[in-house]
């Protein structure tokens, strides 16, 4: 019989199987961590999230992308600076959230303030999208104004769950940057999904093909409001909507002036404001034969959709490994290799690439990626900021205030970019100074950092608005339930 102290170990054998499990637990990580927030913050949350984010924005978003691209170039046959004012316009459903918002928190129809909401979200979205994709010859009034109402469906479903993330993000400060890294990946993933398609589909069906099948993820949109498991308001009464119409407001302008929260909001603003976008100028270059590379409507989606996976490398590198840092420090650094990022388009338009024996292709899908990696990092610690400067009670105003704050920003920078290139002569057929377009945006971009003394030296896991505000039950909402959003099969067990 072998001692105790004396039994025989095979050291390999158990590296070995160290090193399976190892292995193994990296790969259901991300399985534990959603586990860990379905828990935290309930699992309908976690749906909720994927759904909008992930399908509706991410996914739909990429289609629309690439889809509404080709069809202001190839259907429409504007100018460059043109394209970039029209699609500015068509941002607009979106500096309206806080109207939204406070619709939703505060005027419940027949009794709910979720699921009509969801519905009609859904109504508005399918029923543009299905104009637009049966009529070739629309006038361009017509077509940005389907726009429009396609990207209000969007966004009156998108500023539902950002209450429920800024709701959960005061109730659980340690998870702020989780919720957010949530909601990133979900939209990274359904980027890539849509982008891996978008070229392949506007190849074969043309930008108003994809506009049909845009109307699915506005009708999963609907869908969803039809399972949100919500109860009914029994009383409600004009005078109960106008008084809380009216403490919501005080309520956000309240907040809005203090100036933790003002000079966050001013930075945003302008760093999305200076940094000009010049976009429809380098896509009109890219795809033309004569003077650009002609990259074809398939490798522009698979560029894309590389582009998604540095999107999603970036949300996955701020979870692990930035998120606990100063919002000041990661600003300063992100900001930076933005602007310096920026050069990569230089590079490419001067054809410098090809001195260095980089294909344009190769470059490319380079240049996409890092972007996309980048600017998700810049955008992250900005967007768990704006989630902090939420007070309690009216969570998802005032964060629909703050994204549309940044939305406004985004106008901005389009219609800035649109001037440049007007000034700078840039149209369909003359590129020769879209090289100087590219330099002044960068440098814009770099001189932004110079305005991070308006972000505070906070960091995810503490409070930054002040305690008299925080501790607030601010304004009491309609309905004190949890959303819950379940399946079928559970609404007829309940029966």
């Amino acid at each position: 019989m072998v001692e105790e102290g004396n039994l025989p170990i095979n050291v390999e054998k158990l590296e070995k199987d160290e090193h399976k499990v190892g292995l193994w637990d990296c790969m259901l990580a991300p399985i534990y961590w959603l586990k860990m927030l379905a828990v935290k913050t309930h699992w309908s949350f976690v749906l909720g999230v994927v759904v909008v984010y992930g399908i509706s924005q991410g996914l739909g978003g990429a289609l629309s992308k690439l889809g509404t691209e080709y069809y202001m170039k190839d259907v429409q046959k504007v100018q460059p600076s043109e394209a970039q004012f029209y699609l500015g316009i068509t941002s607009i459903s979106w500096m309206v959230k806080p109207i939204w918002g406070l619709l939703t928190d505060v005027v419940p129809i027949f009794g709910f303030r979720r699921r009509p909401y969801f519905m009609i979200a859904g109504v508005v979205g399918v029923v543009p999208m299905l104009f637009l994709s049966m009529h070739k010859g629309l006038h361009i009034f017509l077509a940005v104004l389907s726009l429009i109402a396609g990207n209000a469906g969007v966004a009156i479903a998108d500023v539902t769950v950002d209450a429920c993330v800024a709701e959960n993000s005061n109730k659980h400060q340690s998870l702020a940057a989780d919720m957010q890294s949530l909601c990133a990946l979900s939209s990274s993933l359904g980027a890539l999904i849509g982008f891996s398609l978008s070229g392949i589909l506007v190849h074969l069906i043309g930008p108003t093909g994809v506009y049909g099948l845009l109307t699915i993820p506005a009708a999963l949109v609907f869908l969803v409001g039809i399972l949100l498991d919500e109860a009914r308001t029994p009383s409600f009464s004009c005078a109960q909507v106008s008084r809380k119409f009216h403490d919501a407001s005080g309520a956000m302008w309240t907040t809005l002036k203090l100036p933790d929260v003002w000079r966050p909001c001013l930075y945003m603003y302008l760093s999305l404001a200076l940094s000009v976008n010049i976009h429809e100028g380098t896509f009109y270059w890219y795809t033309r034969a004569e003077t650009g590379p002609h990259f074809s409507q398939e490798f522009v989606g698979y560029k894309y959709s590389i582009g998604s996976i540095g999107s999603l490398i970036g949300a996955i590198l701020y979870q692990y490994t930035l998120k606990d840092y100063h919002f000041r420090d990661v600003c300063f650094w992100t900001q930076l290799l933005y602007g310096l990022s920026g050069m990569l388009d230089l590079m490419q338009v001067q054809r410098w690439n090809l001195k260095l024996g980089i294909s344009d292709y190769i470059f490319a899908v380079v240049d996409e990626c890092i972007h996309l990696m980048i600017g998700r990092l810049r955008w992250m610690p900005l967007l768990v900021l704006s989630s902090k400067l939420c007070p309690p009670g009216i969570e998802g105003t005032f964060f629909a205030l703050l994204m549309s704050i940044d939305n406004i920003g985004i106008l901005t920078a389009a219609w800035g970019g649109g001037l440049l290139m007007h000034v700078l002569n840039i149209t369909r057929t003359k590129f020769h100074n879209l090289w100087i377009a590219i330099l002044i945006r960068n440098i814009l971009r770099i001189l932004t950092v110079g305005l991070l003394f308006l972000v505070p030296r906070a960091d995810s896991n503490t409070s930054i608005l002040p305690m008299e505000v925080s501790s607030k039950e601010g304004i009491e909402p309609l309905e004190a339930e949890n959303i819950e959003l379940i399946s079928l099969i559970n609404n007829v067990d309940d029966g």
